[in-house]
C-alpha cells in the first residue's frame, strides 16, 4: 500500500494519508454511499419520472466494472476515511471516477490531492489525458474541475442516455 501524506494549510487538522486501497474495501464502498446519499436527492425528480427504459439506460450508464478499476485511492484523516477517487479503465481512455470528500473535511484540498494522485498514476502508464463525467446540478464539482484547467468535451459513452451529464478533460 502506498502512502502519501497531505498537508493542510486551510484548515489546522490531524495529518491526512492517501492510501491505495481494492475496489472492494468496505472504507471506499461506503464513502461512494455517502456520496450518493448526498448525490441522489439532487436528481430525485429525474428518477420519478424516468420511465422504465430510461432508468435502465442510466443504470447501464453508471454501472462499474470493478475489473475495470485500475486503482482506488482514499485519504484518512489519522483512521478515518474522509475522501475517495479511483481511476477506471474506459475504452482506451483513463477516466476518473467517484471522486468525494466527506462535507466536514471540504476546503482541505482533499479533493485536489486525490486528483493529483490519479493524473500521477494515470501518466506513470503512459496516459496523456484524463476523462470525467459528472452532472449539471453538481456545481462545485464542475467549479473544482474547471478551477484544476479541465476543460469541457462532448458527452462519451456510457454516459450519452444521461442528458444530465457534463464531461470533461484534462491532458497531461
Amino acid at each position: 500500500m502506498t502512502e502519501t501524506t497531505i498537508e493542510r494549510a486551510e484548515r489546522p487538522a490531524t495529518e491526512a494519508t492517501i492510501v491505495r486501497v481494492d475496489w472492494h474495501d468496505e472504507r471506499a464502498v461506503a464513502l461512494r454511499a455517502a456520496m450518493d446519499e448526498e448525490i441522489s436527492p439532487r436528481y430525485a425528480d429525474l428518477a420519478e419520472i424516468a420511465d422504465t427504459e430510461r432508468a435502465a439506460e442510466v443504470a447501464a450508464a453508471f454501472a462499474i466494472d470493478p475489473g475495470d478499476i485500475i486503482v482506488t485511492y482514499l485519504v484518512l484523516d489519522g483512521d478515518t476515511p474522509v475522501a475517495h477517487a479511483a481511476l477506471r479503465s474506459l475504452r482506451g481512455e483513463w477516466e476518473l471516477k467517484r471522486l468525494v470528500t466527506l462535507p466536514d473535511f471540504r476546503g482541505r484540498g482533499l479533493s485536489r490531492a486525490l486528483i493529483a494522485a490519479v493524473e500521477d498514476d494515470v501518466a506513470s502508464r503512459g496516459g496523456r489525458r484524463l476523462i470525467l463525467q459528472t452532472g449539471n446540478r453538481q456545481p462545485e464539482a464542475v467549479r473544482l474541475y474547471e478551477g484544476l484547467g479541465f476543460t469541457r468535451i462532448p458527452v462519451y459513452e456510457p454516459y450519452l442516455a444521461i442528458t444530465e451529464s457534463l464531461c470533461f478533460e484534462r491532458i497531461l
